[in-house]
């Protein structure tokens, strides 16, 4: 296996020459030696070609070409043990919980402001809706879906990256890697008993409908999708049909005293929880972007008198900005009482003269992001950059220090990844999904993205970016333990 030494942590070996392989992938690494690279590279084409028959694509805003894309799928597994999904998937869901106390506090009491935990500033951040100021939500739950992007360092250390709660996206790729693996090879799940994820549109449903407003026993869930030109067109219906609901676009929906309906060929049908994943500039020409056609005319009034519920709510990207995240850490302190179980990256507030400064004299040795930024867009990856990329970019930051946030350049964990050249290292981060509805949970698993080129550490599909399957595991079989019964269970399981 190719695996040149250097300062990051690999996750399958335990030395850079490939001479010690981690318990967790033990048995894996024993399977691997036995398959040809050449009975590899057809599973990925076997998965390349099953994919697209699917429609599994996205289309990346700005191509001049326009073409629809695969995102590359990598057949090597990434494996992460009980006690580390344990510890992460507790960070993960405290960290939830304190940014539906903080959505809450800022759209009522701001207390959290009034005790100068966090400026005031946040409340001029484009995604900050006034409108939704003094509005009650079901649960007092507004990001009902979030995806917590994580990174690896160490053996023992994992970041959180940033915190996606507007329309996070990605979790078919989750459900559809697992699927494709399970298709691909089922001996591997003999040697494995790793926990299933394909239950999580059940999880999803039963939290959407968990949220629909008080005095409703049988809510009616829909997917609102931009449609079928939407880079994530696939998910939408995707979640839309494992979840058994409708998909609806803008104009099969309508408002009429105080409530919205779906249009059916039975006549209009009451809509009570909105699984939406188009953005808040064009959920209500009325409130929002007048030249929108692809969100409901007065939908924001009957959200706002409790006619219906919004998933996730409106307003919710403010806590998903660059600058919010910067003070999560001190949210789960003022609203929990608790100590953060997973560590931010550390970062510097460029609107800060002291760290403008440093990120100024430092900017070969740091990434810096828009606030507001995603995708990958927006981005300095510093020691990557050119000179002239260097220059230009500490022009941008000078014209607008508050508008950026920056980083040190993490030295993120790597994978083993099937590329052409045989089985190679390659970065990683992970997206586990956090669901609130009466409760807070997660499946035990996320997406991975992997960085297919070489020394590359933007993940983003936009940028080339790849996935991999996520094993958590619930325990690791000895070889000598008799595996047919689960691998009968799983294989059964592949069928579906």
């Amino acid at each position: 296996m190719k695996n040149s030494a250097s300062v990051f942590f690999d996750e399958m070996q335990i030395q850079a020459d490939g001479s010690g392989v981690r318990d967790i992938y033990a048995a894996y690494d024993s399977w691997l030696k036995s398959v040809p690279h050449q009975q590899l590279n057809s599973k990925r084409q076997e998965a390349e070609l099953l994919f697209r028959r699917v429609g599994i694509t996205f289309n990346v805003y700005g191509d001049d070409d326009g073409a629809e894309r695969l995102i590359p799928f990598d057949v090597l597994p990434r494996i992460l043990d009980a006690k580390e999904w344990s510890r992460l998937s507790a960070g993960a869901i405290q960290r939830v919980r304190a940014l539906n106390m903080f959505l809450h506090d800022i759209y009522h009491g701001q207390e959290i402001i009034q005790a100068g935990i966090v400026p005031a500033s946040l409340l001029a951040n484009a995604q900050y809706r006034p409108e939704m100021f003094g509005v009650d939500v079901p649960n007092q739950i507004y990001a009902h879906i979030a995806g917590i992007d994580l990174v690896r360092t160490s053996e023992s250390q994992f970041y959180v990256l940033e915190d996606n709660l507007r329309t996070p996206s990605g979790v078919s790729y989750m459900l559809e890697d697992r699927k494709m693996m399970m298709r691909l090879f089922p001996e591997l799940f003999r040697r494995y008993s790793v926990a299933p994820v394909d239950h999580y549109p059940q999880v999803l449903l039963k939290n959407l409908r968990a949220v629909a407003q008080a005095g409703v026993h049988e809510p009616t869930v829909v997917v609102l999708t931009p449609g079928a030109y939407n880079s994530a067109y696939f998910e939408h219906a995707f979640l839309a049909q494992q979840m058994g609901v409708e998909l609806v676009e803008g104009s099969d929906l309508f408002v009429r005293n105080n409530t919205v309906y779906m249009r059916t060929t039975q006549g209009p049908q009451k809509i009570d929880v909105i699984y939406r994943r188009i953005d808040d500039d064009y959920l209500d020409p009325l409130v929002f972007n007048a030249d929108s056609m692809l969100g409901v005319p007065g939908l924001l009034s009957v959200y706002r008198n409790g006619g219906v519920t919004l998933a996730n709510a409106v307003g919710t990207g403010v806590a998903d900005d660059k600058a919010t995240y910067i003070h999560v850490p001190a949210m789960i302190k003022f609203y929990l009482g608790e100590t953060p179980l997973l560590e931010n990256v550390p970062t510097y507030e460029l609107s800060k003269a002291e760290d403008l400064a440093y990120t100024l004299a430092h900017l070969p040795e740091l990434v810096v992001k828009e606030v507001q930024g995603s995708g990958g867009y927006g981005m300095l990856v510093g020691p990557a950059a050119s000179k002239k990329e260097l220059v230009d970019f500490k022009q941008r930051i000078v014209a607008n220090p508050a508008n950026y946030i920056a980083q040190p350049t993490l030295a993120l964990s790597t994978c083993p990844t099937l590329v052409e050249a045989g089985i190679a290292p390659r970065h990683v981060d992970l997206r586990p999904f956090v669901l609130s509805g009466k409760t807070v949970t997660l499946v035990p698993g996320a997406l991975c993205r992997v960085a297919m080129k070489e020394g590359s550490l933007v993940v983003n599909s936009s940028q080339g970016g790849g996935t991999k399957d996520t094993w958590v595991l619930q325990e690791l079989l000895n070889d000598s333990v008799d595996t047919r019964a689960a691998a009968s269970s799983i294989e059964e399981g592949a069928v579906c």
